[in-house]
Protein backbone atom coordinates (compact mmCIF):
# COMPACT_ATOMS: atom_id res chain seq x y z
CA UNK A 1 0.00 0.00 0.00
CA UNK A 2 2.79 2.44 0.82
CA UNK A 3 4.77 3.33 -2.29
CA UNK A 4 5.09 7.03 -1.46
CA UNK A 5 6.76 8.89 1.39
CA UNK A 6 5.97 12.44 2.40
CA UNK A 7 9.20 14.08 3.57
CA UNK A 8 8.77 16.71 6.27
CA UNK A 9 11.43 19.33 6.83
CA UNK A 10 11.94 21.88 9.61
CA UNK A 11 14.20 24.92 9.29
CA UNK A 12 13.97 24.95 5.51
CA UNK A 13 10.38 26.13 5.85
CA UNK A 14 11.47 29.53 7.21
CA UNK A 15 13.98 30.32 4.46
CA UNK A 16 11.60 32.61 2.60
CA UNK A 17 12.41 33.25 -1.05
CA UNK A 18 15.53 31.07 -0.81
CA UNK A 19 13.59 28.02 0.31
CA UNK A 20 13.69 26.42 -3.14
CA UNK A 21 17.52 26.29 -2.93
CA UNK A 22 17.36 24.28 0.29
CA UNK A 23 14.55 22.07 -1.03
CA UNK A 24 16.63 21.26 -4.12
CA UNK A 25 19.62 20.42 -1.90
CA UNK A 26 17.45 18.15 0.23
CA UNK A 27 16.14 16.36 -2.87
CA UNK A 28 19.74 15.85 -4.00
CA UNK A 29 20.72 14.31 -0.67
CA UNK A 30 17.63 12.08 -0.68
CA UNK A 31 18.53 10.75 -4.12
CA UNK A 32 22.11 10.14 -2.98
CA UNK A 33 20.97 8.21 0.09
CA UNK A 34 18.57 6.04 -1.91
CA UNK A 35 21.25 4.93 -4.37
CA UNK A 36 22.19 2.27 -1.83
CA UNK A 37 18.63 0.84 -1.80
CA UNK A 38 17.24 -1.56 -4.39
CA UNK A 39 14.33 0.01 -6.24
CA UNK A 40 13.40 2.86 -8.55
CA UNK A 41 12.82 6.14 -6.70
CA UNK A 42 11.67 9.54 -7.88
CA UNK A 43 11.48 12.75 -5.87
CA UNK A 44 9.11 15.63 -6.47
CA UNK A 45 8.13 18.91 -4.85
CA UNK A 46 4.70 20.42 -4.50
CA UNK A 47 3.82 23.54 -2.48
CA UNK A 48 6.01 23.00 0.54
CA UNK A 49 6.03 19.22 0.29
CA UNK A 50 8.69 16.78 -0.91
CA UNK A 51 7.62 13.30 -1.96
CA UNK A 52 9.58 10.13 -2.64
CA UNK A 53 7.74 7.73 -4.94
CA UNK A 54 8.87 4.11 -5.26
CA UNK A 55 8.19 2.15 -8.44
CA UNK A 56 8.06 -1.63 -8.55
CA UNK A 57 9.58 -3.79 -5.82
CA UNK A 58 11.50 -2.10 -3.04
CA UNK A 59 12.43 -2.80 0.55
CA UNK A 60 10.33 -0.59 2.83
CA UNK A 61 12.62 -0.87 5.87
CA UNK A 62 15.82 -0.25 3.88
CA UNK A 63 14.22 2.80 2.29
CA UNK A 64 13.21 4.26 5.64
CA UNK A 65 16.66 3.49 7.07
CA UNK A 66 18.34 5.38 4.24
CA UNK A 67 16.05 8.39 4.66
CA UNK A 68 16.73 8.57 8.41
CA UNK A 69 20.36 9.42 7.56
CA UNK A 70 19.50 12.49 5.46
CA UNK A 71 20.06 15.78 7.27
CA UNK A 72 17.20 18.22 6.73
CA UNK A 73 14.47 15.60 7.17
CA UNK A 74 12.48 15.87 10.40
CA UNK A 75 9.77 13.35 9.53
CA UNK A 76 9.19 10.48 7.10
CA UNK A 77 5.54 9.66 6.49
CA UNK A 78 4.47 6.53 4.59
CA UNK A 79 1.54 7.78 2.51
CA UNK A 80 -1.40 6.13 0.77
CA UNK A 81 -2.01 8.06 -2.45
CA UNK A 82 -5.27 7.96 -4.41
CA UNK A 83 -6.50 9.81 -7.49
CA UNK A 84 -10.24 9.95 -6.72
CA UNK A 85 -11.00 12.88 -4.40
CA UNK A 86 -14.73 12.29 -4.04
CA UNK A 87 -16.02 11.97 -0.49
CA UNK A 88 -17.24 8.44 -1.21
CA UNK A 89 -13.83 7.33 -2.47
CA UNK A 90 -12.02 8.95 0.45
CA UNK A 91 -14.43 7.23 2.83
CA UNK A 92 -13.63 3.82 1.35
CA UNK A 93 -9.92 4.58 1.33
CA UNK A 94 -9.67 5.68 4.96
CA UNK A 95 -11.28 2.39 6.03
CA UNK A 96 -8.80 0.46 3.86
CA UNK A 97 -5.97 2.56 5.25
CA UNK A 98 -6.85 1.72 8.86
CA UNK A 99 -7.45 -1.95 8.07
CA UNK A 100 -4.02 -2.37 6.52
CA UNK A 101 -2.06 -0.10 8.87
CA UNK A 102 -3.31 -1.21 12.29
CA UNK A 103 -3.91 -4.73 13.59
CA UNK A 104 -6.27 -3.50 16.31
CA UNK A 105 -9.18 -1.12 15.80
CA UNK A 106 -10.11 -0.17 19.33
CA UNK A 107 -8.05 3.02 19.63
CA UNK A 108 -9.20 6.61 19.79
CA UNK A 109 -8.70 8.58 16.59
CA UNK A 110 -8.99 11.92 14.88
CA UNK A 111 -9.14 12.87 11.20
CA UNK A 112 -7.30 16.06 10.28
CA UNK A 113 -7.99 17.29 6.76
CA UNK A 114 -5.92 19.87 4.90
CA UNK A 115 -7.49 21.23 1.74
CA UNK A 116 -4.45 22.48 -0.19
CA UNK A 117 -6.55 22.35 -3.36
CA UNK A 118 -8.63 25.45 -2.66
CA UNK A 119 -11.05 24.73 -5.47
CA UNK A 120 -12.22 21.59 -3.69
CA UNK A 121 -15.91 22.27 -2.96
CA UNK A 122 -16.20 20.74 0.54
CA UNK A 123 -14.64 22.55 3.55
CA UNK A 124 -11.93 20.72 5.51
CA UNK A 125 -14.02 20.40 8.68
CA UNK A 126 -16.86 18.77 6.76
CA UNK A 127 -14.49 16.33 5.08
CA UNK A 128 -13.03 15.36 8.49
CA UNK A 129 -16.51 14.88 9.96
CA UNK A 130 -17.63 12.73 7.05
CA UNK A 131 -14.50 10.55 7.14
CA UNK A 132 -14.76 10.20 10.92
CA UNK A 133 -18.29 8.92 10.46
CA UNK A 134 -17.15 6.36 7.93
CA UNK A 135 -14.47 5.15 10.38
CA UNK A 136 -17.03 4.77 13.18
CA UNK A 137 -19.36 2.86 10.86
CA UNK A 138 -16.57 0.44 9.94
CA UNK A 139 -15.00 0.16 13.40
CA UNK A 140 -17.67 0.74 16.10
CA UNK A 141 -15.18 0.15 18.92
CA UNK A 142 -13.04 3.11 17.90
CA UNK A 143 -13.78 6.47 19.51
CA UNK A 144 -13.19 10.04 18.45
CA UNK A 145 -10.74 12.06 20.56
CA UNK A 146 -9.94 15.48 19.12
CA UNK A 147 -7.42 16.38 21.85
CA UNK A 148 -5.14 13.36 22.39
CA UNK A 149 -6.03 10.70 19.82
CA UNK A 150 -4.06 7.48 19.71
CA UNK A 151 -4.31 7.57 15.91
CA UNK A 152 -4.19 10.86 14.03
CA UNK A 153 -5.05 10.37 10.36
CA UNK A 154 -3.85 13.21 8.14
CA UNK A 155 -5.71 13.73 4.88
CA UNK A 156 -4.28 16.19 2.34
CA UNK A 157 -6.38 17.06 -0.68
CA UNK A 158 -4.12 18.24 -3.49
CA UNK A 159 -4.11 17.15 -7.14
CA UNK A 160 -4.25 13.73 -5.51
CA UNK A 161 -5.36 12.65 -2.04
CA UNK A 162 -2.64 11.81 0.47
CA UNK A 163 -3.46 9.86 3.64
CA UNK A 164 -0.99 9.08 6.45
CA UNK A 165 -0.82 8.64 10.21
CA UNK A 166 2.74 7.59 10.98
CA UNK A 167 5.61 10.07 11.26
CA UNK A 168 9.01 8.39 11.50
CA UNK A 169 11.56 10.85 13.01
CA UNK A 170 14.37 12.06 10.79
CA UNK A 171 17.72 13.48 11.94
CA UNK A 172 16.77 17.14 11.46
CA UNK A 173 19.37 19.77 10.65
CA UNK A 174 20.09 21.26 7.23
CA UNK A 175 20.79 19.50 3.92
CA UNK A 176 24.48 18.80 3.40
CA UNK A 177 25.89 21.13 0.76
CA UNK A 178 24.05 24.29 1.81
CA UNK A 179 26.74 25.72 4.12
CA UNK A 180 30.14 25.29 2.48
CA UNK A 181 32.92 22.82 3.24
CA UNK A 182 35.12 22.30 6.30
CA UNK A 183 38.08 20.09 7.25
CA UNK A 184 37.71 17.64 10.16
CA UNK A 185 40.74 16.60 12.18
CA UNK A 186 39.77 12.95 12.50
CA UNK A 187 41.47 10.69 15.03
CA UNK A 188 40.58 7.19 16.12
CA UNK A 189 38.79 8.39 19.25
CA UNK A 190 35.18 8.88 20.21
CA UNK A 191 35.01 12.65 19.91
CA UNK A 192 36.11 13.70 16.43
CA UNK A 193 33.62 11.52 14.47
CA UNK A 194 30.81 12.99 16.56
CA UNK A 195 32.12 16.51 15.86
CA UNK A 196 32.08 15.78 12.12
CA UNK A 197 28.54 14.45 12.34
CA UNK A 198 27.34 17.54 14.19
CA UNK A 199 28.86 20.03 11.76
CA UNK A 200 27.56 18.04 8.77
CA UNK A 201 24.12 18.25 10.39
CA UNK A 202 24.28 22.01 9.88
CA UNK A 203 24.58 21.52 6.13
CA UNK A 204 28.39 21.58 5.89
CA UNK A 205 30.21 19.24 3.52
CA UNK A 206 33.23 17.74 5.27
CA UNK A 207 36.60 16.33 4.34
CA UNK A 208 38.96 14.91 6.94
CA UNK A 209 42.65 14.70 7.79
CA UNK A 210 44.25 11.93 9.85
CA UNK A 211 47.77 12.13 11.25
CA UNK A 212 49.45 8.75 10.97
CA UNK A 213 52.70 7.92 12.80
CA UNK A 214 54.18 4.68 11.48
CA UNK A 215 55.73 2.53 12.89
CA UNK A 216 54.37 3.83 16.22
CA UNK A 217 50.82 3.52 14.92
CA UNK A 218 49.80 0.45 12.95
CA UNK A 219 47.94 -0.06 9.70
CA UNK A 220 45.06 -1.28 11.84
CA UNK A 221 44.94 2.13 13.50
CA UNK A 222 44.77 3.73 10.06
CA UNK A 223 42.03 1.33 8.95
CA UNK A 224 40.09 2.19 12.09
CA UNK A 225 40.04 5.85 11.03
CA UNK A 226 39.03 4.88 7.48
CA UNK A 227 36.14 2.89 8.97
CA UNK A 228 35.11 5.86 11.14
CA UNK A 229 35.14 8.11 8.09
CA UNK A 230 32.86 5.66 6.29
CA UNK A 231 30.46 5.62 9.26
CA UNK A 232 30.32 9.42 9.36
CA UNK A 233 29.88 9.58 5.58
CA UNK A 234 26.58 7.69 5.89
CA UNK A 235 25.26 11.02 7.18
CA UNK A 236 27.66 13.56 5.67
CA UNK A 237 27.92 12.12 2.19
CA UNK A 238 31.17 11.40 0.33
CA UNK A 239 34.36 12.85 1.75
CA UNK A 240 38.08 12.88 1.03
CA UNK A 241 40.24 11.51 3.86
CA UNK A 242 43.78 12.93 3.84
CA UNK A 243 46.31 10.65 5.59
CA UNK A 244 49.44 12.56 6.65
CA UNK A 245 52.66 10.91 7.81
CA UNK A 246 53.41 12.82 11.01
CA UNK A 247 56.17 10.62 12.47
CA UNK A 248 59.21 12.76 11.67
CA UNK A 249 57.57 15.92 12.99
CA UNK A 250 56.64 14.20 16.23
CA UNK A 251 60.12 12.76 16.73
CA UNK A 252 61.70 16.13 16.04
CA UNK A 253 59.42 17.89 18.52
CA UNK A 254 60.09 15.12 21.04
CA UNK A 255 63.84 15.66 20.61
CA UNK A 256 63.90 19.46 20.69
CA UNK A 257 61.08 20.64 22.97
CA UNK A 258 60.24 20.33 26.69
CA UNK A 259 58.26 17.15 27.21
CA UNK A 260 55.51 18.83 29.21
CA UNK A 261 54.77 20.95 26.09
CA UNK A 262 54.82 18.08 23.58
CA UNK A 263 51.07 17.71 23.20
CA UNK A 264 50.44 21.43 22.67
CA UNK A 265 53.26 21.90 20.17
CA UNK A 266 52.29 18.78 18.22
CA UNK A 267 48.71 19.94 18.20
CA UNK A 268 49.74 23.34 16.84
CA UNK A 269 51.56 21.70 13.94
CA UNK A 270 48.60 19.45 13.22
CA UNK A 271 46.42 22.54 13.01
CA UNK A 272 48.90 24.27 10.70
CA UNK A 273 49.03 21.29 8.35
CA UNK A 274 45.25 20.78 8.42
CA UNK A 275 44.79 24.46 7.59
CA UNK A 276 47.14 24.19 4.62
CA UNK A 277 45.17 21.23 3.26
CA UNK A 278 41.89 23.04 3.91
CA UNK A 279 43.04 26.13 2.02
CA UNK A 280 44.27 24.02 -0.90
CA UNK A 281 40.96 22.13 -1.16
CA UNK A 282 38.50 24.99 -0.65
CA UNK A 283 37.49 24.19 2.92
CA UNK A 284 36.49 27.30 4.86
CA UNK A 285 37.03 26.12 8.44
CA UNK A 286 38.56 23.41 10.62
CA UNK A 287 36.56 21.04 12.84
CA UNK A 288 37.87 19.39 16.00
CA UNK A 289 36.35 17.17 18.68
CA UNK A 290 37.69 19.17 21.60
CA UNK A 291 35.70 19.64 24.82
CA UNK A 292 36.71 22.06 27.55
CA UNK A 293 38.77 20.40 30.25
CA UNK A 294 38.49 16.85 28.95
CA UNK A 295 42.30 16.44 28.65
CA UNK A 296 45.31 18.69 29.22
CA UNK A 297 45.32 19.96 25.63
CA UNK A 298 41.69 21.03 25.93
CA UNK A 299 41.81 23.52 28.79
CA UNK A 300 40.80 27.04 27.82
CA UNK A 301 44.45 28.12 28.01
CA UNK A 302 45.53 25.21 25.77
CA UNK A 303 42.81 25.90 23.22
CA UNK A 304 43.81 29.56 23.07
CA UNK A 305 47.43 28.63 22.38
CA UNK A 306 46.38 26.06 19.75
CA UNK A 307 44.08 28.55 18.01
CA UNK A 308 46.88 31.09 17.68
CA UNK A 309 48.37 29.29 14.66
CA UNK A 310 45.11 29.29 12.66
CA UNK A 311 43.71 31.93 10.35
CA UNK A 312 40.65 29.86 9.48
CA UNK A 313 37.74 29.53 11.94
CA UNK A 314 37.89 26.44 14.15
CA UNK A 315 34.53 24.78 14.84
CA UNK A 316 34.34 22.85 18.12
CA UNK A 317 30.76 21.58 18.34
CA UNK A 318 31.47 19.46 21.43
CA UNK A 319 33.03 22.28 23.42
CA UNK A 320 30.42 22.27 26.22
CA UNK A 321 29.64 18.55 26.25
CA UNK A 322 30.72 16.10 28.90
CA UNK A 323 32.03 12.70 27.90
CA UNK A 324 28.72 10.89 28.39
CA UNK A 325 26.95 13.38 26.10
CA UNK A 326 29.48 12.57 23.39
CA UNK A 327 29.28 8.81 23.95
CA UNK A 328 25.49 8.94 23.69
CA UNK A 329 25.70 10.56 20.25
CA UNK A 330 28.42 8.16 19.09
CA UNK A 331 26.17 5.24 20.05
CA UNK A 332 23.26 6.79 18.16
CA UNK A 333 25.23 7.33 14.94
CA UNK A 334 27.07 4.00 15.10
CA UNK A 335 30.69 5.14 15.55
CA UNK A 336 31.21 4.11 19.19
CA UNK A 337 32.13 0.46 18.66
CA UNK A 338 34.76 1.39 16.09
CA UNK A 339 36.13 4.25 18.22
CA UNK A 340 36.84 2.02 21.20
CA UNK A 341 38.88 -0.53 19.24
CA UNK A 342 42.29 -0.73 21.01
CA UNK A 343 44.53 0.78 18.34
CA UNK A 344 46.66 3.73 19.47
CA UNK A 345 46.71 7.02 17.56
CA UNK A 346 49.69 9.35 17.27
CA UNK A 347 48.52 11.66 20.07
CA UNK A 348 48.41 8.93 22.70
CA UNK A 349 51.77 7.44 21.68
CA UNK A 350 53.74 10.62 22.34
CA UNK A 351 51.80 12.03 25.28
CA UNK A 352 53.86 13.37 28.21
CA UNK A 353 53.45 11.96 31.71
CA UNK A 354 52.77 15.42 33.13
CA UNK A 355 51.60 17.71 30.30
CA UNK A 356 51.24 21.41 30.91
CA UNK A 357 47.59 22.35 31.45
CA UNK A 358 47.96 26.13 31.41
CA UNK A 359 50.48 26.79 28.65
CA UNK A 360 51.89 30.27 28.16
CA UNK A 361 51.95 31.34 24.52
CA UNK A 362 55.32 33.12 24.80
CA UNK A 363 56.87 30.03 26.36
CA UNK A 364 55.44 27.76 23.65
CA UNK A 365 56.67 30.05 20.86
CA UNK A 366 60.12 30.19 22.50
CA UNK A 367 60.25 26.37 22.64
CA UNK A 368 59.24 26.17 18.98
CA UNK A 369 62.32 28.24 18.09
CA UNK A 370 64.30 25.06 18.81
CA UNK A 371 62.65 23.59 15.71
CA UNK A 372 63.65 26.25 13.18
CA UNK A 373 66.45 24.23 11.58
CA UNK A 374 64.24 21.50 10.12
CA UNK A 375 60.56 22.05 10.91
CA UNK A 376 59.58 23.88 7.70
CA UNK A 377 61.14 21.12 5.60
CA UNK A 378 59.41 18.44 7.69
CA UNK A 379 56.04 20.17 7.29
CA UNK A 380 56.48 20.24 3.50
CA UNK A 381 57.46 16.55 3.54
CA UNK A 382 54.40 15.73 5.61
CA UNK A 383 52.17 17.59 3.14
CA UNK A 384 53.86 15.74 0.26
CA UNK A 385 53.05 12.43 1.99
CA UNK A 386 49.30 13.17 1.72
CA UNK A 387 47.44 9.99 0.79
CA UNK A 388 43.89 10.87 -0.28
CA UNK A 389 41.27 8.17 0.26
CA UNK A 390 37.85 8.67 -1.32
CA UNK A 391 35.15 7.76 1.22
CA UNK A 392 31.50 7.08 0.38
Amino acid sequence: MFHTFLIKYGEIGVKGKNRFIFEAALEKQIRRALKSVDGIFETSREKGRIYVECSGDFDFEDTVEALTHVFGIVGICPVMVTEDDSLEAMGRNIVTFLEETYASHEQSFKVDTRRAKKTYPVPSMEVSAYLGGRVLDAFPEMKVDVHEPEILVHVEIRDRVYMYSRVIPGPGGMPVGTNGRSMLLLSGGIDSPVAGYMIAKRGVEIDAVYFHAPPYTSERAKQKVVDLAKEVSVYSGPMRLHVINFTDIQLYIYEKCPHDQLTIIMRRYMMKIAERIAQDTGALALITGESIGQVASQTVQSLAVTNEVCALPVFRPLIGFDKQDIIDISLKIGTYDTSILPFEDCCTIFVAKHPVTKPNLKSIVKSEQNLTEKIDQLVEEALASDEVIEIG
